[in-house]
């Protein structure tokens, strides 16, 4: 079954329609997940997802925004129902999208068409003309993470303050040339992708806001390890033409951005002793594949596209 049988039960309970289902009347499967505990569950002839949230998490993660923009999500037409949440406690239930599979890297390069489908569900959320609650802010968002660190016993790789300097100008170029706000899942692990072959659904609204949009389609690029061929493939779904360069500047500037982020990301789990994987490896690959990506001579090149838009 689960070791976290009642406290996934206990969480159904709360939900419409399972007020008086019993341990026993449910099939429970744990599913992945990186910060909190998430299951499959059957019952009352339904399934269903029960996500219990991951301890530490309330430091970063704002629940009712969570919940808020979950349900525009849904809206859109791109994401799970939500049928209950908690937005203190951060427990929510929601339905399961049946026929799918859960994205992964290697799912991403073996199932043809997915990048395009990525794109496609991607730019549906962007131009859907729902509005998101809180403002996704890179820079701001790297200050408070290096805040969160700086109350906790963990190292940051070495440079990472320097790099951070080295981005100046990219923040430069971005304020210069501002991308229109568009709610944002911005934090578009592969696993959060969902494919039936025909559509792409996207889950977890943990970290999503408004933000530039090519902030997602280059992040996506990173965590599915696409190259120039699926890269492309994504771009053109989602832009509907090849991109210009701009476009693609921007594009990728966000891949350089996010691993930058999310580097202090991996540190944090590091410090809160979360098992899920080694956050140390995990955080030191991806400040390493960013300064490899803003060392590159052409890096240049595509923050001045950006900065002349």
């Amino acid at each position: 079954m689960t070791e976290h049988l009642e406290t996934v039960v206990a969480s159904l309970k709360k939900a419409p329609g399972f007020k008086n289902v019993t341990a026993a009347d449910c099939k429970i499967t744990r599913l992945g997940g990186l910060t909190n505990l998430v299951h499959l569950v059957e019952a009352a002839g339904r399934k269903v997802i029960v996500r219990i949230p991951g301890e530490g998490t309330e430091e970063y993660i704002d629940r009712a925004v969570e919940t808020t923009n979950a349900n525009a999500a849904y809206r859109a037409g791109v994401s799970a129902e939500v049928i209950w949440a908690d937005a203190g406690t951060g427990e929510m239930v929601s339905e399961a999208i049946q026929g799918i599979e859960t994205m992964t890297p290697a799912l991403f390069k073996s199932r043809a068409g997915s990048p395009a489908r990525a794109g496609a569900a991607l730019a549906k959320l962007h131009g859907s003309g729902e509005t998101f609650d809180f403002r996704f802010e890179l820079f701001a968002m790297i200050d408070d993470y290096l805040n969160i660190l700086s109350t906790k016993d963990v190292d940051l790789p070495d440079g990472y303050h320097d790099i951070v300097a080295a981005a100046e100008p990219v923040k430069e170029a971005l304020a210069a040339n501002p991308g229109p706000l568009a709610p944002c899942h911005c934090d578009p692990l592969c696993e959060n992708f969902l494919d039936n072959g025909k559509k792409m659904w996207i889950v977890d609204w943990e970290y999503s806001g408004m933000n530039d949009p090519l902030w997602d389609v280059g992040d996506l690029s990173v965590e599915a390890g696409m190259d120039a061929e699926q890269d492309m493939e994504l771009m053109r779904a989602y832009f509907g033409a090849d991109p210009t360069p701009a476009q693609r500047g921007r594009v990728v500037i966000y891949k350089a951005m996010c691993d930058l982020l999310w580097t202090l990301w991996g540190l944090i789990q590091l410090a809160d002793d979360n098992p899920a994987e080694d956050f140390w490896a995990y955080a030191t690959e991806r400040f390493a594949r960013c300064k490899t990506l803003m060392n590159d001579p052409s890096f240049e090149d595509h923050v001045a596209a950006v900065r002349e838009g």
